[in-house]
């Protein structure tokens, strides 16, 4: 009643996930990468890379998305394990080609381009949290993009750059992990990170918690019950004691609190209703006010 404390910060589940799904996004691009620069077109060579994309670039992801959120991380935890379906996706269809049957070419192109724009307003969150991260997305929309003009354009220059994307997605990727993993075992920044690229509007101040008046309130009037028992305190005199401590604040709030709480009891000048005149401890706020100082 006269102290009330926070509960701690409940622990998080998990050890950071993020450093795995990233590490396995790497290793799903270093299996691609052949294949973007049009070589490994083979059967085998599609199932290799397919089999690298399912178990790194869609597992590693779908796990270290749901330790996200299990971690309570609701931004990583999205991003991650969608991701991780992308990448199931690239299993499928290279396997299919493996095959020698073709996915859809018309629902192919409509998921890449709603991909394309969830993938660019990620972007722009991300930029809340640093540049290198913001850049990471941006790779992945210029990925979708040069992939969706070959696709409506048939334009075969548009390889090179997508293989260029996705060898700077897996290069990004790594630095961003070994920042995580490495930075602070050595106590210092080897692989740098910059700071966030937008500086988010601060959010309204929450009201603060003062609890000084109770606590003078409080001392005061188990002071008073040591030398007058039961006697109400007048609320001049109450106000006259806490004054050096919290200064001329209003008293009242903290008094009806109190009052409701079971802690006080308060004499009013025309009954119930009217303003108080007069306050004392109860025993029950006698019995709360010492169990609180023995704790302390």
């Amino acid at each position: 009643m006269i102290r009330k404390v926070a509960p701690p910060h409940a622990a998080e589940t998990f050890a950071d996930p993020t450093p795995l799904g990233l590490i396995g996004l790497a290793i799903g691009c270093a299996a691609l990468t052949p294949i973007a620069f049009g070589a490994c077109l083979t059967p085998m060579g599609l199932k290799t890379a397919a089999m690298f994309c399912l178990l790194f670039g869609g597992g590693c992801q779908f796990l270290a998305g749901m330790m996200s959120f299990a971690n309570r991380n609701l931004y990583g935890g999205t991003l991650l394990t969608a991701f991780s379906f992308n990448w199931a996706m690239n299993w499928w269809a290279l396997s299919s080609l493996a095959q020698g049957a073709v996915p859809d070419h018309s629902i192919v192109l409509a998921t890449e381009v709603l991909s394309l724009v969830l993938f660019a307003v990620f972007t722009y969150g991300f930029g809340f949290f640093s540049k290198l991260l913001f850049a990471f997305l941006l790779d992945i929309d210029l990925l979708y993009a040069f992939k969706l003009l070959k696709a409506l354009t048939g334009a075969r220059w548009c390889d090179v750059p997508i293989a260029l994307a996705t060898v700077g997605l897996g290069a990004i990727a790594l630095w961003i992990a070994f920042a995580m993993l490495i930075n602070p075992t050595a106590g210092r920044q080897i692989f740098k990170v910059a700071g966030p690229l937008f500086k988010a509007r601060p959010a309204a101040a929450p009201p603060v918690v003062d609890v000084a008046i109770r606590q003078a309130i409080a001392d005061a009037l188990y002071t008073h019950w040591r030398e007058r028992a039961f006697v109400p305190m007048a609320l001049v005199d109450l106000q006259g004691k806490v004054q050096a401590r919290v200064g001329a604040k209003d008293l009242m709030p903290d008094l009806l609190y109190l009052k409701e709480m079971g802690g006080l009891a308060v004499t009013c000048a025309d009954g119930a209703g009217s303003p108080i005149t007069a306050a004392r401890f109860t025993a029950a706020g006698i019995d709360a006010y010492e169990e609180a100082m023995l704790a302390s």
